[in-house]
């Protein structure tokens, strides 16, 4: 019964960490959140990815067979539309932290997504898909109206507007539903981000097995109506989860803050900052920074320029007024929360490289697929189906790495972890780098199969040649994206959490952008008036393995410059009421 008692009066009946009810009050941890409420996000999560790979893992077959797009057109075209879905996730990021919260942001983009879905619908159906299941490998498509271009335009940037302000808020939204101050809730928000990329490819796994059947075969209206269903069920779910979530207020505008913190540092540039942290600038208690849904970052030793924002100079002392005013003297938090910005970055660049192997997995892996042999028997295996084995080998490892790996590891290193999220993330670098290596060396064997009286047939080399390199993509992805999921999350400061998140899905729009330089750079300087160069029309007549060793050989330069980086990183430290008398943990 002591014990009981003990236990009754550590661990708090409401949560600690800042997040309230729907009504404003501090959540009670037995009627909100926790799985219960992260369940049904992770369903709703699934259903969004369900429709969104519904449209865009076969989308560079649709460009090409009813919009009558080449290659490296549909290639440039894919990379750009999917790195504006991603790069949006910055504006859903903002709206999300500083003035709308997780839960609203969800919502309307959501809506957003929903419509977007259903005019891609309607505009395929009357205007682009025409004859009635055109867009098949025989029969062809009239070219497509001007009004059907500009509508299917709108539409799939409407859905990746939807989408893209939509997934750094439900990841956020999701971990919130766990306080990290409960020892019991802190291992599940741990686990949360493991499901999260678990929910995403179960949901793309529909989509990329039978809905890319039926796309293949021009049932286009079909598959994208069944996706516009399936938006609009998750949208529902979301809603009827309303009063059982944890909420979050936002912050207020970051920007202003890092701006107070440049120009409070800089009019201070000749000051000496105190050496020791409890010499600068800090409010008393708690209560100030919670009422704003924060919480105290101790201060760190890196970056100690921005350490003259919190100083108080002479000037200040002889004027007290001028210690009310930001732009002149910032709090210890305040300048932690610059410095966490700033010390990510460098690991955040450091993933675009990985990105841009990741994106061929959507364009360059589809359209070496389409010139191998993609009968097995008398079964039409479609290229753009080949993804599957990315979310099998996904699935698999995320259960080997969560019941083998963490056990191993956490006896070897004593990171109940098993790895760190830098050291995962490290690790799905490597393996990326190993998956350009292997598509490199199945096109040198493709292009070997290619019968000589017929360069414009496809190889003789079955499809199913390509699964390595799909396998050791979807192993990648689990060490790299949900450790970055998991770092990006853990080290934000409570005002950017969703910032944090986004981070990942910026890194994957950079890595588009990227990837289409690289394309067109690549293009311009291989190909010439006798030459087809590396990425031409008919893959046949080029060199795509080349392109694959180009982008292992950039990894590998991009590891090393990531190792450098991880090892100066210092994590995040927060002064919460579990950790003072305690030595904080870091990443």
């Amino acid at each position: 019964m002591a014990a009981n008692t003990v236990d009754s009066k550590i661990i708090s009946p409401i949560t600690e960490d800042g997040s309230m009810d729907r009504r404003g009050n501090p959540a009670v941890k037995a009627n909100t959140g926790k799985w219960k409420s992260s369940i049904l996000l992770l369903v709703n999560y699934g259903l969004v990815t369900c429709a969104f790979f519904g449209v865009g893992v076969n989308l560079v077959v649709f460009l090409r067979r009813v919009l009558h797009q080449d290659n490296a057109e549909a290639a440039n075209s894919i990379s750009k539309w999917t790195g504006t879905v991603y790069i949006f996730s910055l504006i859903g990021a903002f709206m999300s932290d500083s003035y709308w919260g997780r839960y609203i942001t969800c919502a309307v983009f959501q809506m957003i997504y929903v419509t977007g879905l259903v005019i891609l619908s309607l505009t395929s159906w009357f205007l682009l898909v025409k004859p009635s299941g055109c867009g098949d490998e025989e029969t062809h498509c009239d070219p497509p109206s001007t009004a059907g271009v500009a509508l299917f335009y709108l539409s799939t940037y409407m859905i990746a507007f939807g989408n893209g302000g939509y997934q750094p808020s439900i990841a956020t939204l999701g971990s919130d539903q766990f306080d990290e101050t409960d020892p019991v809730e802190a291992r599940s928000k741990v686990a949360f981000f493991s499901y999260f990329y678990l929910a995403l490819n179960v949901g793309s796994l529909f989509s990329n097995t039978v809905l890319v059947y039926y796309e293949d075969a021009g049932q286009w209206v079909m598959g994208f109506w069944v996706s516009a269903a399936a938006a609009a069920l998750a949208l529902v779910l979301f809603l009827l989860g309303t009063p059982n979530y944890r909420y979050f207020k936002p912050s207020g505008n970051p920007l202003t803050r890092i701006a107070q913190v440049l120009v409070a540092a800089s009019r201070k540039w000749r000051a000496d900052a105190p050496t020791r942290g409890e010499l600068l600038h800090e409010l008393d208690g708690d209560e100030s920074y919670r009422d704003a849904g924060i919480r105290k970052i101790l201060h760190s030793d890196q970056l100690r320029y921005l350490d003259k924002a919190a100083t108080v100079t002479e000037e200040e002392y002889r004027d007290p007024e001028s210690l009310k005013t930001p732009w002149r003297l910032c709090t210890v938090t305040q300048v932690e929360e610059v410095k966490c910005i700033l010390k990510m970055l460098p690991i955040w660049l450091c993933t675009i490289v990985y990105s841009v192997v990741f994106t061929q997995m959507a364009s360059l892996f589809v359209e070496q697929g389409t010139t191998m042999n993609t009968n097995i028997g008398s079964f039409h295996v479609p290229a753009a189906s080949m993804s599957v084995f990315d979310i099998l080998s996904v699935l698999a490892f995320i259960a080997i790495y969560r019941r083998v790996l963490v056990p191993v590891m956490a006896r070897l290193s004593g990171n109940p972890q098993g790895l760190t999220e830098l050291q995962r993330m490290g690790v799905g670098l490597v393996i990326g780098m190993e998956a350009m290596v292997v598509a490199g060396v199945v096109e040198v064997e493709r292009l070997k199969r290619v019968p000589p009286s017929a360069p414009d047939q496809p190889s003789s080399l079955s499809v199913l040649w390509q699964v390595p390199q799909y396998a050791l993509i979807g192993a990648s992805e689990v060490f790299m994206y949900v450790g970055q999921l998991e770092f990006f999350n853990g080290q934000a400061p409570d005002g950017v959490k969703s910032f944090g998140s986004s981070l990942c899905m910026a890194s994957i729009s950079l890595g588009n952008y990227v990837s289409i330089m690289l394309v067109s750079v690549v293009t311009s300087l291989t190909a010439g008036d006798r030459r087809p160069g590396w990425i031409p029309g008919n893959l046949n007549s080029g060199h795509l393995d080349r392109f694959y060793f180009l982008l292992a050989a950039l990894s590998l330069v991009d590891l090393a410059v990531y190792v450098a980086c991880a090892i100066w990183y210092k994590g995040i430290k927060l002064d919460s009421n579990e950790q003072k008398g305690k030595v904080p943990v870091l990443v």
